[in-house]
């Protein structure tokens, strides 16, 4: 009995070659360290840890989204969202100037990593960063409440974290989390609970 071996045509080996570079480009968002600490405070996290972590906050924490979301939706723009810093660095939220330069930066990223995929995988990855950077649906909005509740949960938890560290004053952070509050009315009347507290314990300063 003659076995019968499945053939590859050279258009999926071009295809499969190509997903294979975009997934050895993207190893190196482990790379990218961010000003926030783990939990425990060893060490700072790197950009691949926190959208892993904001991804699984997703599924745990979806019943605080608005009715209807689609939370797998939110999932895949969390864990695409942070692929630009590959080229663009992270961005300290509360640098102001570097935030303002950062909209072309990481729109240039995005053309160059994203165009890596396949073209119908490039679009759809595409789609997601650029759905999760206007904010205009709810899954984005949603998406981008946890991108802000994980650091002031991971400050709040190591006595006010980054913090002191660069100065941060309890307004400033309280302005950060409208945005949560825009994506989940409950995430946000929790993140004002932990600055308060944060406040009162005298790890973030008025």
């Amino acid at each position: 009995m003659h076995r019968v071996s499945r053939v590859t045509s050279a258009p999926e080996e071009d295809r499969l070659n190509t997903q294979i570079a975009f997934a050895l480009e993207i190893d190196k968002l482990k790379r990218v360290i961010r000003r926030n600490s783990l939990m425990d405070g060893s060490r700072r996290e790197n950009d691949a840890e926190h959208s892993w972590y904001v991804g699984m906050l997703a599924m745990i924490l979806g019943e605080h989204a608005p009715p209807g979301t689609d939370i797998q939706r939110v999932v895949a723009m969390l864990l695409v969202h942070d692929l630009v810093e590959i080229d663009a660095g992270d961005t300290f939220i509360y640098d102001a100037a570097a935030v303002a330069a950062q909209i072309e930066t990481e729109r240039a990223a995005a053309d160059r990593i994203f165009a890596l995929l396949p073209s119908d995988q490039a679009t759809l990855f595409r789609e997601l960063w650029d759905e999760f950077e206007a904010r205009e649906t709810v899954e984005a909005r949603f998406a981008k409440a946890l991108d802000r509740f994980a650091p002031i949960l991971a400050n709040h938890q190591t006595e006010g974290g980054t913090w002191p560290l660069f100065k941060v004053r309890a307004d400033q952070v309280r302005e950060k989390v409208k945005i949560i509050e825009e994506g989940s009315a409950s995430l946000g009347a929790y993140a004002y609970e932990l600055v308060d507290l944060s406040v009162r314990r005298g790890h973030l300063p008025e």
